[in-house]
């Protein structure tokens, strides 16, 4: 299907791409490429066989492109199909004025959702997923939970957790402008590990009684915040890992995992389609459309992407959402 963009927001993986770092070099099969995979967007025209969709269509897009034939996709789990493509990354991407998808992979939304919060449902998505590993949404139900790094989907994390019955919402963030919006999201607590330094895990460990958090959702890609979600959970306890890494990283795993027979879970995308209903529940919910609306610090139009960049890179935004303003 062709599609008109709408919106499309900029991700961290868009960022870590438009630095071309190590991770970015690693990882990118082809030049050139047009980033981009958070989108929202009207279809214009639709190929030969395509069921269920018709032009004028308002979708968004499942950016992982599954084969459909492997062990993952034959047993239920396309999210981490065998030979994965993405999009921004292995095709040509959203920001632009047109995107060419798969059908598979559209989302129709609601027409009267507004653009830029139709565009940011795959990190929703993101964050839902890394919370509820196991899709049991009772899991959350009074836990406590630690969200290490409140980037966008680490602050809708903290949203979700709190709407899913978390009974206390630890947060740690260095970036004054996603502190103050941790708190918006409604974190009970949030801690600068700059501020704390050497205090930080004893902070966490205060604030909960001495017991530790029950969930940690690591967000940030940080050594240091990878050591915090381990150190901090109490035995029995689950950690989902969502931020990536751009090098190998080091773990006492009889301290960290076995004697405290923790569940490690890795986290990639959402569920293909599962996480996608769940988000399209928690979206009919106004007083959760108001909190997402908040993330979006910036609007900013396609065109001028480097702003957008910069915006970001220098800590001033949290969520940029590019517009269709041609």
């Amino acid at each position: 299907m062709l599609v008109r963009v709408r919106a499309a927001s900029v991700c961290g993986t868009d960022v870590h791409l438009w630095a071309w770092n190590d991770w970015a070099q690693r990882r990118v099969r082809r030049l050139p490429l047009t980033l981009g995979h958070e989108l929202s967007g009207e279809i214009v025209a639709l190929g030969r066989g395509v069921k269920g969709l018709e032009v004028g269509d308002h979708v968004s897009a499942e950016t992982h492109i599954a084969d459909g034939t492997c062990y993952q996709c034959r047993t239920g789990r396309m999210h981490i199909c065998e030979n994965v493509e993405v999009l921004g990354v292995d095709h040509d991407g959203v920001f632009a004025e047109y995107a060419v998808l798969p059908a598979l992979n559209a989302w129709k939304n609601d027409p009267k959702l507004d653009p830029a919060l139709a565009s940011i449902q795959e990190p929703l998505g993101n964050a839902v997923h890394t919370l509820l590993p196991e899709d049991d949404i009772e899991d959350l139900a009074g836990k406590r939970v630690l969200v290490t790094g409140c980037g966008p989907i680490g602050l809708l994390a903290i949203a979700v957790a709190k709407l899913f019955g978390a009974s206390q919402v630890l947060a740690t963030e260095v970036n004054p402008v996603r502190l103050a919006l941790a708190r918006k999201m409604g974190a009970d607590r949030v801690l600068n590990p700059v501020e704390e330094g050497d205090r930080l895990l004893a902070s966490v460990l205060d604030a909960t009684d001495g017991h530790g958090v029950d969930v940690s959702a690591e967000m940030s890609g940080h050594p240091a915040s990878l050591h915090l979600a381990f150190d901090a959970l109490t035995p029995g306890g689950r950690v989902s890992l969502l931020g990536l890494f751009d090098r190998e990283v080091s773990l006492h795993l009889d301290e960290a995992i076995i004697f405290r027979a923790a569940r490690v879970h890795g986290i990639f995308g959402r569920r293909m389609f599962e996480t996608w209903y769940t988000v399209k529940g928690l979206l009919e919910r106004p007083e959760f459309r108001e909190k997402m609306a908040q993330l979006i610090t910036h609007r900013v139009p396609i065109a001028e992407l480097p702003r957008a960049m910069e915006l970001i890179e220098t800590g001033q935004a949290a969520k940029v959402s590019l517009e269709a303003k041609w």
